[in-house]
């Protein structure tokens, strides 16, 4: 369990933003860091740019495989906090609509999870196509408006701004001149669907139960549950092409002609 002293340490929990290291929030860093290891490959040997690089475990991860990486954020306190935690990044506050890099400068951008935050998604496409050498890679992931917002093309979410359908995403980045290479979709793998079971349908749901109407990180949780949360590995999840339109996240690559 973390304490709270190592919560202030990693970042302000404001219930959008992704932390490793705490029991509560395993299940969406888990799900967030399986499509890392599944795109790692793309970035071995490469320089690349992560696009909005949150906590930063992510840009972690892919320096350990690249030849450089620079992260970008748009908040202050975020970039301050990849900057001291991953001192082998580069680490920089950018606007994403207007990239603080030369044109065909970098090998790979990742996005993960951010471009459903951006108020001008086809302008940050235009910019990733501009820093990006040609046949560079654009790796995105995102939310399944088909699955995160089923039933309205307004997100629920506060913090995003558009969710995106399969054919949206793939319409987007055709759009900004890119080739798509893939278009795959993040789903639930037996351990985590033995918990859907469990909690009677969607570990997802159970976990919404008890945090919803509560400030981040100040709701009570069920021991089980947070125990059952807890346990689970980036190895839990799937990604692959098959039922796109049921998956969780989706995961493109795209390359720029």
């Amino acid at each position: 369990m973390t304490t709270p002293a190592t919560r202030a340490e990693a970042l302000h929990l404001t219930g959008e933003r992704t932390v490793p290291g705490i029991a509560e929030e395993n299940y969406w860093y888990r799900r967030h860091e399986a499509a890392y290891h599944q795109l790692l490959p793309l970035c071995a040997g490469k320089t690349v740019l992560e696009a909005g690089c949150g906590e930063g475990y992510g840009a972690g991860l892919i320096a350990t495989v690249a030849e450089r990486v620079l992260a970008l954020d748009y908040d202050v306190p975020t970039t301050e906090h990849v900057a001291r935690r991953y001192p082998g990044i580069g680490v920089a506050r950018a606007n994403l609509v207007f990239l603080p890099l030369r044109d065909a400068s970098v090998d790979v951008v990742a996005n993960f999870q951010v471009i459903e935050h951006l108020w001008d998604q086809g302008a940050f496409l235009a910019e990733c196509h501009r820093v990006l050498s040609p046949g560079g890679r654009l790796i995105v992931t995102t939310p399944n408006r088909l699955t995160f917002t089923p039933d309205s093309d307004t997100p629920l979410n506060p913090f995003h701004t558009r969710e995106l359908a399969p054919s949206e995403l793939d319409e987007l980045l055709r759009d900004a001149g890119f080739e798509v290479e893939t278009l795959h979709g993040l789903h639930h793998g037996e351990g985590v669907r033995r918990l859907d079971v469990k909690y009677g349908g969607s570990i997802i749901d159970a976990q919404l139960d008890v945090v919803m109407g509560q400030l981040p990180g100040q709701a009570t949780w069920p021991p089980e549950l947070l125990a059952d949360v807890e346990g689970i590995q980036a190895a839990d999840f799937a990604i692959h092409g098959e039922d796109l339109d049921s998956s969780l996240d989706l995961v493109a690559v795209a390359v720029r002609a």
